[in-house]
């Protein structure tokens, strides 16, 4: 007989997070002792505890919702806005996470981690296999999104400066490919070719938002630092640029450079070589795109996108894990840290404004029906457009990650994404996660009541 059951596990670490956040409020509220290297309210023991809450806030909200067939992803998100939102029933003690900025530089390279692990998933070969179809799909379901995304928001921010709704659109623009890559493989049709569009299409769908958040990004950066007369169509042009010459550039050079640099590598001794060379690619690309106007994230994919298992071939057969493997485990401890973050700027008080919430409805509308025209882009018979456009409707962690980098771009003295923006946004990203799969389920399986 079990001495644990799984409710009484969960209590458990219920009772293990109140007391956490117990041990924060005498922590906080003790007074400053001559042992201020071991003491409560030191720095390290206030991100000791966050890592405690946070990670363990993760874990039950992930575990909640992947027992309801829904994203791990989205229970980090709830249960972050739980956290954030304690201090309306009174409850002060976790307030301080919100400011902790080493929290926030870990949740920032949580994000670069998860981009880096995205780029992993896929190969430059793997994206000029996927098709003219794909390719089509994936610019229809970027254009589409992105002017529906600005419409709305000269609809319900008339007064906001026109690159705010520049910038709402931008976060309609990508997909999150794995919350479908999870659907179409649970119901057994990863390997259908309306999968391999929707796959391909997805992948495409990241690079090319990727790439308008770092020209939308830049633009606002230029903007807020420039005169009052704004900036030209010259920069505007050469932020554009700027942005495909980088990740062309990354493909080209990586190509030549990456094979001798994993073979300096090599020769190396001592443990995790692999693995901290494949990490100074991640981390030196991220450095250049935020040194040149882009988004660390955008260094991050792309170092993801270059690295090659014929590159370090040589580490390979001296029996190392692939980078995929060897990169989970920190994604496992970073990435949540950025999820729960992202849920504990949301404020909950928003979601009682009328207007919020019919903002976050149209925005959810038009996030699925830009995705909708995707179809439109299919012009071979026997593929099924509904399925291809429900499939790209999840916006998950891309959004997230665009309305977090929006928080905090200034302009005009305010962030681009203000804190009643970022909670339709967030509405938004949860519809959008939530809908998808029972949608794209059926659709899928209504093909095969057809054919049969």
């Amino acid at each position: 007989m079990r001495l644990l059951t799984e409710k009484r596990s969960l209590v458990l670490l219920a009772i293990l997070l109140s007391l956490a956040a117990n041990a924060l409020v005498f922590g906080s509220t003790a007074e400053p002792t001559g042992e201020t290297e071991t003491g409560p309210a030191t720095p390290v023991m206030q991100v000791l505890l966050g890592l405690i809450v946070i990670l363990l806030a993760a874990k039950l909200g992930g575990d909640l919702f992947e027992r309801i067939k829904q994203p791990a992803v989205l229970g980090e998100l709830v249960f972050g806005i739980v956290i954030g939102n304690l201090h309306l029933l009174g409850f002060d003690a976790l307030e301080g996470f919100k400011q902790n900025i080493t929290l926030e530089i870990l949740a920032q390279i949580g994000v670069i981690i998860l981009l880096f692990e995205v780029g992993l998933e896929t190969t430059v070969k793997e994206m000029m296999k996927v098709g003219l179809a794909s390719f089509l799909v994936a610019t229809f379901g970027v254009v589409a999104p992105f002017f529906l995304g600005w419409g709305v928001g000269v609809l319900f921010l008339p007064d906001a400066n026109p690159l705010v709704h520049v910038f709402i659109g931008a976060t309609l623009t990508a997909t999150s490919v794995g919350i479908t890559a999870r659907v179409l493989k649970d119901i057994g049709k990863i390997d259908t070719k309306e999968a391999r569009i929707i796959l391909g299409a997805a992948v495409i769908d990241d690079i090319l938002g990727l790439v308008i958040l770092a020209v939308v990004s830049g633009i606002i950066t230029a903007a807020a630092s420039g005169t009052a007369g704004g900036i030209g169509i010259g920069q505007v042009v050469w932020i554009i640029a700027k942005a495909m010459l980088f990740i062309l550039g990354a493909i080209l050079i990586g190509s030549v450079v990456l094979p001798r640099y994993f073979k300096i590598g090599f020769r190396l001794r001592g443990k995790g070589v692999f693995l901290s060379f494949c990490l100074l690619v991640c981390f030196l690309l991220s450095y250049i795109a935020g040194e040149v106007g882009l988004a660390p994230i955008v260094g991050a994919f792309a170092a993801g996108l270059i690295l090659e298992e014929i590159q370090y071939q040589d580490f390979r057969d001296a029996g190392e894990h692939r980078i995929q493997e060897l990169v989970e485990p920190i994604g496992t401890f970073l990435v949540p840290i950025f999820f729960v973050s992202m849920g504990m700027a949301v404020d909950l008080r928003t979601f009682a404004n009328v207007e919020i919430l019919g903002f976050a409805g149209v925005m959810t509308v038009a996030a699925i029906i830009g995705k909708q025209v995707c179809g439109l882009a299919i012009f071979e018979r026997g593929i099924d457009r509904l399925s291809i456009g429900l499939g790209m409707i999840p916006r998950g962690e891309v959004g997230l990650i665009f309305a977090g980098i929006g928080a905090r771009l200034m302009l005009d003295g305010e962030p681009v994404v203000t804190a009643s923006t970022y909670s339709a946004i967030v509405i938004m990203v949860i519809v959008t996660t939530l809908v998808t799969p029972p949608a794209l389920k059926a659709a899928m399986l209504r093909l095969d009541r057809r054919s049969g």
